[in-house]
């Protein structure tokens, strides 16, 4: 018997009421029953230090073994996402750079749906671009199409952070079939 799969979601902004946490959270409604999905936190990882990540070591810090453990069970990801001065997220990319390290990383050959959301115009792009370096250096599968970079967030979510732009949501919801339909392959 096949087991059900499980898509983990990171969001990039760690800030309250955040629009890419209000984006993660429509995308996991949007996936189907039968297939589950958890978002992952990652604000007690500390800076990446590969002194603690070394073979010799006897364990990593406590709070990157959960986070590295809670990532192994996943068979595919969303990251949602913000830019920050064109780029990743400091953050994120340092859980990231935590989750890559060893054979035994746990986003290896995963398929991953990467969005984001910006007050600005640009929609996150640049933080989108930046992100195809790390996913072909661990070999993942990302779903490139379509791309969700909204725009101007602000003025597409409500103050209850429900997304009021239905042309946006479709295009959410095919995203996530596009994972979902990687999760099979």
């Amino acid at each position: 018997m096949e087991k059900n799969k499980k898509i983990i979601g990171l969001c990039g902004s760690l800030r309250k009421g955040s629009y890419n946490a209000m984006l993660l959270n429509l995308a996991g409604s949007l996936i189907p029953e039968g297939i589950e999905f958890e978002i992952v936190a990652y604000d007690d990882v500390p800076v990446y230090n590969a002194d603690h990540d070394l073979p010799e070591v006897e364990e990593r810090p406590a709070s990157v073994v959960k986070f590295r453990d809670a990532l192994a069970t996943a068979d595919a990801f969303i990251i949602v996402s913000p830019e920050y001065n064109y780029s990743i997220p400091g953050g994120l990319k340092n859980a990231i750079d935590w989750a890559s390290r060893g054979k035994d990383s746990p986003l290896m050959h995963k398929p991953v749906a990467l969005m984001g959301a910006t007050q600005g115009m640009w929609g996150t792009v640049r933080m989108q671009a930046a992100f195809l370096p790390v996913f072909t250096f661990l070999n993942m599968n990302p779903v490139l199409q379509p791309e969700v970079l909204i725009a101007q967030a602000q003025n597409k979510f409500d103050a209850d952070g429900n997304l009021n732009d239905d042309k946006t949501i479709s295009i959410i919801q095919k995203k996530i079939d596009n994972l979902i339909s990687a999760c099979k392959v």
